[in-house]
């Protein structure tokens, strides 16, 4: 059993005790996989909850990722970890988010759950902004990684991913020293012919998970999918389609199930790449030149 932060354990009895549980704490244990914040696995006699906390948080980082949850959830589409606490850093406890524990196993999706995730993700993706008079963006923005993801609504989705996705990756990127002269070049250029290959015709507003890679989805209860760590925002349903293909961990099956559902439209293959420069950009300002080489074939295959 691990020693939480001073001050930490103690607030958590609180909100378990206000939750109805007052069971004895059998263990936490540390879990792995995140770069950004301390986790680990709370379990009493009652039940498993799943905490995350960090002494040095990002601005908001919790409450933005406890409101997209909810947010998530409400739409009843797919399944998300309920939040049932969140905390900004005080001079007694580090910022924390607590949720319930979904995961059965430290296994990867069955190919079942494979293909619920499909049918599911088609089906958030039918969700509309029409409460936000079909605008591209978000009320708020929100993190990719540790980078700011910024969401200003914006009626036209090429605007929307020029200049609140490819833009602000430049530009970090700049500050970062990881953006040469022939990059930066080739990146604006690009950017100048987006309506070149993107045509957004009647291109509707889709929910989106945001950073739907394969570590983001846990093999939870009852043989069921959850979608983890989001960042969502209004955009185009082929950008989240796209960056489940980057990292992998999706089979057949998923895009199977997703196309049965809602078919994609021609030539999504040809823009994939061109959305999946987005994550490229922030992993190469999250984590170096390693991704340079990635993100320089892209440029050089579309400019």
């Amino acid at each position: 059993m691990i020693l939480l932060p001073e001050g930490l354990a103690a607030k958590l009895r609180e909100i378990l005790k206000s939750l109805g549980d007052t069971s004895r704490w059998e263990g936490v244990s540390m879990v792995s996989g995140g770069s950004i914040n301390h986790a680990a696995q709370l379990n009493t006699l009652q039940r498993s909850y799943f905490l995350k906390w960090n002494g040095d948080p990002l601005p908001n980082m919790f409450s933005i990722e406890a409101e997209s949850l909810a947010y998530l959830a409400s739409k009843r589409v797919v399944n998300v970890p309920e939040v049932f606490a969140w905390e900004e850093k005080t001079q007694q406890t580090p910022a924390f988010i607590l949720m319930e524990w979904v995961a059965e196993n430290d296994s990867r999706p069955s190919s079942l759950q494979q293909q619920i995730l499909g049918e599911q993700l088609a089906c958030l993706h039918q969700i509309s902004s029409s409460e936000y008079d079909e605008k591209f963006g978000l009320w708020f923005d929100n993190y990719i990684g540790s980078n700011r993801q910024i969401n200003a609504w914006n009626t036209d989705w090429i605007t929307f991913f020029r200049e609140a996705r490819l833009i602000p990756q430049l530009d970090l990127a700049e500050r970062n020293g990881r953006m040469d002269h022939s990059r930066r070049k080739k990146l604006e250029r690009l950017i100048s012919k987006l309506h070149v290959y993107i045509n957004p015709g009647s291109l509707r507003p889709s929910l989106l998970h945001g950073d739907l890679w394969g570590g983001n989805v846990v093999s939870g209860r009852n043989n069921q999918p959850y979608l983890i760590d989001p960042a969502i925002y209004f955009g185009d349903r082929e950008a989240d389609l796209a960056f489940t293909e980057l990292f992998g961990g999706f089979s057949p099956g998923f895009y199977r199930a997703y196309q049965e559902v809602w078919p994609l439209e021609s030539g999504y293959s040809d823009r994939k790449n061109l959305y999946n420069l987005y994550h490229l950009l922030n992993h190469l300002n999250l984590f170096g030149e390693s991704y340079g080489s990635a993100v320089d074939s892209i440029l050089n295959k579309y400019s």
